[in-house]
């Protein structure tokens, strides 16, 4: 009877257990899929400076695309007392909209410096300015390679202009031949002008980490739209830089654009027409695509690439990877690179893509020759000379990510018992010392066994 007790009471044991395992089941999943779903909005987390939240209404196309594609934004005026990039150490945010031209400075512990400090650890920031444009974006852009023109001036084109214009010529059309070709950071190309009305930029020209993506026509220049021109504008036909892109070492990247006006939904969604002679209407400028094109490429969801699986080994033993190579060894190299499209890592299908043997500098550079699953690959001899090497794949393409990719190996000399045994070009000196024995020989021969004859006298 003890023994038929024991066994109901194990028996529902493993009954509660199982009860157990099967509630806990769907709890854990619940809670796995909000942490995932957490995780996917935290790397999304997107501040939103500005003079007036009205701007959240009045570039509501702009924002809910952001929306759109997982962006969680937070808007808050630039002069809240309460603004941090940081918290314990740490970044709140991955991105920053800078949508404040004329704010005075910035709240809280948000400063020029530290904003500079979040694109040096790999931040990313969208910045528009106005013709009203305030001391600590002209700061910001002065260390990102820019410089703004001074306060209340304009862009002005007094033949590319939209019939909408106030008279002043300051709503300006830019031709699409001026932007930059690079669907990766303008969206598809079009034949639709851009309508801009903003302040103008030009570049440093030592900072060659910063690409014009939208400049002026030759009959752009920059001044104060209600005052003659007294003196040389500060920017004159295509030097005249609309909008810039800057791509740092570290992949962080920015985009400055002289019109906030350029990203309302005025300017996304209102028709054009060429002001002048009237002959080029179109439903909308090129507006949309181009914003679209930008915040994508600038907040990281084009152009991205990444490698792995990098291989060296001696040719035709794919397995085997040496400690060391030795002079003029015959040696594959392969590494896969994949490209960020749509959320979805995918196997890379550029060109370009060249491997360096240096040793300080290149004694080999070839090209790597890729396949459908993103694995490019080549063939090379090393160099005649030993010492400390690297495989370099440093790749730079304008609209990617920098990828470099570094392998130390060690080139040792030839042994003793690995160079070539009678080589071709030392015959004549076998052959001199071969006839200098076969001299010694007769020579003692004839020395030894030579006899003179003797004179009869004697």
């Amino acid at each position: 009877h003890e023994h038929a007790h024991d066994s109901d009471f194990q028996a529902s044991k493993l009954r509660l257990r199982k009860m157990a395992s099967q509630l806990w089941q769907p709890i854990v999943v619940v809670a796995a899929l909000c942490l995932c779903t957490g995780f996917a909005q935290a790397e999304q987390r997107t501040l939103v400076l500005v003079d007036d939240l009205k701007v959240a209404y009045t570039h509501s196309i702009f924002f809910n695309s952001l929306r759109d594609r997982g962006f969680q934004l937070e808007f808050v005026p630039a002069g809240s007392p309460g603004l941090s990039l940081t918290r314990y150490g740490e970044f709140l945010y991955e991105n920053l909209i800078v949508f404040s031209p004329s704010a005075s400075e910035f709240g809280g512990t948000i400063t020029v410096e530290s904003i500079t400090n979040f694109i040096d650890n790999g931040g990313n920031v969208l910045v528009a300015g106005s013709p009203s444009l305030d001391d600590p974006l002209k700061n910001l852009a002065t260390e990102c390679g820019l410089e703004f023109d001074e306060d209340n001036t304009n862009v002005i084109d007094h033949v590319n202009f939209d019939h909408a214009d106030s008279g002043r010529h300051t709503r300006v059309l830019v031709p699409a031949g001026n932007i930059v070709k690079s669907p990766l950071i303008v969206g598809k190309a079009s034949n639709r002008p851009l309508l801009y009305s903003g302040i103008s930029m030009v570049l440093d020209p030592d900072n060659s980490l910063v690409t014009p993506l939208v400049t002026g026509s030759s009959t752009t220049y920059s001044h104060v739209a209600a005052e003659s021109i007294a003196e040389y504008p500060h920017a004159v036909g295509k030097s005249t830089v609309l909008v810039a892109a800057l791509q740092g070492f570290n992949n962080a990247r920015v985009v400055f654009s002289g019109s906030l006006d350029m990203f309302s939904d005025e300017f996304l969604a209102s028709p054009v027409q060429q002001g002048l002679t009237g002959t080029q209407q179109f439903d909308a400028a090129a507006n949309a695509d181009f914003v679209d094109g930008v915040s994508r490429w600038v907040f990281k969801e084009r152009g991205v690439l990444r490698f792995s699986d990098v291989q060296h080994y001696p040719a035709g033993r794919r397995n085997e990877t040496p400690g060391y190579y030795t002079q003029s060894d015959d040696v594959e190299y392969s590494i896969r690179i994949e490209e960020l499209v749509d959320g979805q890592w995918q196997p890379f299908r550029g060109s370009g893509v060249q491997l360096e043997f240096q040793c300080i500098d290149p004694f080999v550079r070839t090209s790597l020759v890729g396949n459908k699953d993103g694995v490019f690959h080549t063939k090379l001899q090393l160099p005649d000379k030993y010492g400390v090497f690297k495989f370099l794949v440093d790749f730079r393409s304008l609209g990617y990510t920098f990828l470099v990719s570094s392998s130390q190996v060690t080139v040792r000399p030839l042994t003793h018992r690995m160079y070539e045994r009678f080589i071709s070009c030392a015959f004549p000196y076998y052959a001199s010392c071969f006839s200098m024995m076969a001299g010694l020989v007769i020579f003692s021969a004839v020395y030894l066994f030579h006899r003179e004859p003797k004179n009869k006298n004697e």
